[in-house]
């Protein structure tokens, strides 16, 4: 009964994961319900003076190195790296504009970075998910078999019911982790957006 209930709850998963993928067929395994935007557009973030002429210059800077690394960390508060902005321009003086650039450009790219790491990462276990509920699948079927057989061999019975329960088990726990994982890149996005105002506030 156990077996049963749990094999139903993987593939009920399983098929709601397949209709969230028909969705949007560019991205068949994307797992969220969320759409899929593979960059950051900088428009959407940045409305300050454009930024070709400093590329990746911030990475020869090594306060500003060390500053757009401890703002895109996500341990560190979104206030906190507010503030860390605030305080970093505000003793810029003179080099304030370019060093607002710089710290933007450096969160642009650090902050796309991680947030397609985070996206590859999710279409990994995606695939990794279809997999398990087809074998899952296919092994409870072959359960199925197995307790109609005569004579019915007790054993194997026992041991390929705990082998679907503990398959079946990982494949809900990883389903969780995905459904909070799915809301990083979204969380990434607000972050950049966020900090991409205090700094064209503070250039101003």
């Amino acid at each position: 009964m156990i077996v049963r209930v749990l094999v139903t709850s993987v593939l009920v998963l399983a098929v709601a994961s397949t209709t969230a993928h028909a969705a949007d067929p560019r991205f068949p395994d994307w797992p969220c319900t969320q759409a899929k935007v593979p960059e950051i557009s900088l428009a959407a973030v940045w409305g300050g003076p454009p930024l070709d002429d400093v590329q990746n210059k911030w990475k020869d800077d090594a306060r500003i190195s060390a500053l757009v690394a401890k703002l895109a960390a996500r341990k560190t508060p979104l206030d906190e790296a507010e503030k860390l902005v605030k305080e970093f321009l505000a003793g810029s003086a003179a080099n304030k504009t370019a060093n607002a650039k710089l710290l933007f450009a450096g969160l642009f790219d650090t902050l796309n970075a991680q947030r397609s790491q985070v996206m590859n990462g999710l279409e990994r276990v995606s695939r990794k998910q279809r997999d398990a509920a087809d074998k899952i699948r296919e092994e409870a079927i072959q359960l199925q078999a197995l307790q109609g057989a005569t004579p019915r061999d007790e054993a194997k019975v026992e041991a390929l019911s705990n082998e679907l329960i503990w398959k079946t088990r990982i494949f809900e726990d990883r389903h969780k982790v995905v459904r909070f994982v799915c809301e990083v890149p979204t969380s990434i996005d607000q972050r950049l957006f966020a900090l991409g105002r205090v700094i064209q506030q503070e250039m101003e």
